[in-house]
């Protein structure tokens, strides 16, 4: 069986995307290009089987058609026990009857926050997540950022050419 990939189909599916920070997961989720659902747990962080659990509610929910993650490289700037994380929430969309896509961090901005007010101005619904100033070097970073790497990932697979996709459909 053939599968064309384009631009349209890939606004068509619904994408949950899952992102995890030092002590926090965001998720969002699109379906038709719009955004439909998102959230950030601090709960689901404390154990693998805590955030394979929360996921897979999410799964279980939205039905999505693809979940991504972010690709776990030499590039990946993220702590070992994160890592595992990512590597457990990818493991379990495996098992699932969706794509399961990992793609590296966009990184196509000066900052996370330059990114963010992008993200937001293109998903408005968001924008109330915004952080309202920019992070010092001494300051822990806003807990909201994590929506916005979420959405960032998903933003990337639904605007990127449809090779990834393509490759993880076999």
């Amino acid at each position: 069986m053939s599968v064309c990939l384009t631009p349209y189909t890939m606004t068509a599916l619904s994408v949950l995307a899952v992102a995890v920070a030092s002590g926090k997961v965001g998720y969002v989720y699109l379906s038709g290009g719009r955004l439909q659902d998102w959230g950030i747990t601090l709960k689901a962080t404390r154990s693998a089987n805590d955030l394979v659990g929360f996921v897979q509610e999410l799964i279980n929910e939205l039905k999505p058609d693809v979940v991504v993650t972010e690709k776990r490289t030499t590039g990946c700037r993220k702590g070992q026990r994160t890592k595992a994380l990512i590597q457990a929430i990818a493991e379990l969309a495996s098992h699932n009857s969706v794509l399961d896509v990992s793609v590296q961090r966009p990184r196509g901005f000066p900052s996370k926050y330059e990114e963010a007010q992008a993200l937001a101005m293109e998903y408005p619904e968001i924008e109330g997540y915004l952080p309202r100033q920019r992070r010092r070097i001494f300051d822990f970073e806003p807990r909201s950022m994590v929506l916005f790497e979420a959405l960032a990932l998903a933003d990337a697979v639904i605007k990127e050419p449809p090779t990834r996709l393509a490759a993880a459909m076999g």
